[in-house]
């Protein structure tokens, strides 16, 4: 049997989707190092096998102001929701009545919370720590669902419209939170 990463590069190739070359371990480790995050081990191992090209796949190789974009698209649009949609965890205490210092306060407490990683057009999966078989998700600002328990049904789910219907094997902290509803 296949591994989940190799399971999920065998669907992108039915899917028809281009595939080039993976990425060598010194790429993995600039790219890491140039956006200060390491890939979860299924992120890595996939990057390192192939990397999916075309308009919604991040270019790791390509321009870093576009990819800092797509790493900032998730903690960007919970922001947006607590300007405009009064978004707030209870966590948090309580809100601040003036927007700036509650976008700032939102800001230092979005510093803890697990950074996620840009697969294909707005969904992501979390950074290191996290670990094998992690979920991948659908981020636009707090309305966030899981895309498939893994990287391989996501893949599934995503290109064969093969909904996932089983539970992610691990939360995510905050994201999980958004996914399941918590603060809706």
């Amino acid at each position: 049997m296949s591994s989940l990463v190799e399971e999920a590069i065998e669907v992108l190739s039915a899917a028809k989707v281009p595939l080039a070359p993976g990425l060598s371990p010194w790429q993995i480790e600039d790219v890491e190092e140039q956006f200060s995050f390491e890939f979860s081990p299924d992120h890595a191992r996939f990057l390192s096998l192939a990397m999916p090209i075309g308009p919604k796949w991040v270019d790791w190789m390509g321009d870093p102001a576009g990819i800092q974009k797509r790493l900032d698209w998730p903690h960007d649009g919970v922001l947006f929701d607590v300007r405009e949609n009064a978004f707030w965890p209870e966590e948090w205490g309580v809100r601040p009545t003036e927007v700036e210092v509650a976008l700032q306060t939102a800001r230092d407490r979005l510093r803890a919370v697990p950074v996620l990683i840009p697969i294909y057009s707005h969904r992501f999966m979390p950074a290191a720590p996290a670990p094998a078989g992690s979920p991948v998700f659908s981020v636009h600002q707090t309305d966030v669902i899981y895309y498939g328990s893994d990287l391989a049904s996501y893949f599934q789910s995503e290109f064969f419209n093969n909904p996932d219907r089983k539970s992610p094997m691990h939360r995510v902290d905050f994201w999980s939170d958004l996914a399941e509803g918590r603060w809706i």
